[in-house]
């Protein structure tokens, strides 16, 4: 992805859900990532826990990790969003706490359009109460419009219901949900892997691996829960490789019909002589994809190589599928790149939603 696009996600959920306890755990979690927290106000976001910096600018501080808070209404939203992705400032993501701000199916056609060089939609998360579930769509009908356009939906306070209802929620949830990976959550504790990838500390060669992505105490356990949680287990993730190009058509075929539950996919595509002076780097959060071409580096291997994360996604059929694209044929097929195309944007062009 352009290093210079941040991706944004939106994060919403009707009062009482938990967005704010979640968008805590995030900028607790970040690790080496900074995140940009666009906010309605400051009242429940965790500042003095982080040990404020100072202020930046009318309703802008910096907290001590590094991670930049802004208090917002609508009318100011592009205003911050310019402030927090231009390059001097250093963020790596920027989460935007939709309550109170506007519709999110609004939130989301804007950043869709936004002409911003700086930001990449980064997804809807959607933030649902479980032991509150059938109260909350009993108030507020639209909660199952909201479910059907997230690109994840996190189903918080699992630990207030019994495991049977528990079940029961998750399932009617996946069945409104669509093709948006549903996770389950207690106080907000969701691996921030789903949401963005979390920068190592240090010097760092290579992919992370899973075991990287667990993050753990200090003390071994969980401050809110009171024992250790093992939270990369709300997901599957996919590692592939190969040393041979992948078909455009068949990996197109694929990625306009990728499964239920897959969240993400990050990594780069090497097309052979399809595109033998490019390689592919791919952006995808839920319904949303991009490429971005970039011409390789002289004697870097060329591989295929990608990462898939969601939840409830079947991983051996997945790769298999993977597989099944590697493309042997040594001529390029003058249009398969067509299909790949309609996901590199033009300078001008808005952002393709598919």
């Amino acid at each position: 992805m352009n290093k210079q696009q941040i991706p944004v996600v939106v994060l919403a959920g009707f009062l009482g859900s938990g967005k704010t306890t979640l968008l805590n755990h995030l900028l607790h979690r970040s690790g080496g990532s900074r995140i940009g927290a666009i906010v309605n106000d400051f009242g429940s976001i965790e500042i003095d826990a982080m040990s404020v910096a100072g202020q930046l600018g009318d309703s802008t501080v910096s907290l001590g990790n590094g991670c930049l808070c802004c208090a917002v209404d609508g009318s100011e939203l592009d205003e911050y969003l310019e402030r927090l992705a231009r390059p001097a400032a250093g963020i790596d993501v920027i989460v935007i706490e939709a309550s109170g701000l506007a519709e999110p199916q609004e939130l989301v056609k804007m950043l869709l359009a936004s002409e911003n060089p700086h930001i990449v939609y980064g997804g809807l998360v959607e933030v649902v109460d479980a032991a509150e579930f059938d109260a909350t769509r009993e108030r507020h009908p639209e909660v199952d419009r909201h479910l059907g356009i997230a690109d994840l939906v996190v189903v918080n306070k699992t630990d207030r219901v019994p495991a049977e209802e528990r079940e029961r929620v998750l399932d009617v949830v996946r069945g409104l949900a669509g093709r948006a990976a549903v996770v389950a959550a207690s106080y907000g504790r969701v691996d921030v892997e789903l949401f963005f990838d979390r920068a190592p500390v240090g010097e760092r060669v290579g992919q992370l691996s899973f075991d990287d992505l667990h993050d753990h105490d200090a003390d071994g356990e969980d401050h809110e829960g009171g024992h250790h949680d093992h939270l990369h287990s709300a997901y599957e993730s996919l590692a592939f490789t190969s040393d041979v190009p992948m078909g455009p058509r068949p990996l197109m075929a694929l990625l306009d019909s990728r499964p239920e539950g897959l969240y993400r996919i990050k990594g780069y595509v090497d097309f052979g002589p399809a595109d033998p002076r490019n390689r592919y780097e791919v952006h995808a959060v839920g319904r949303f994809l991009r490429f971005y071409p970039e011409p390789w580096a002289p004697d870097e291997p060329r591989l295929t190589q990608l990462v898939l994360i969601g939840s409830h996604i079947d991983v051996p059929a997945l790769e298999k599928e993977l597989e099944g694209c590697r493309e042997y044929a040594p001529q390029a097929d003058e249009r398969g790149m067509w299909g790949v195309l309609r996901y590199v944007q033009e300078p001008e062009e808005a952002d393709e939603e598919v």
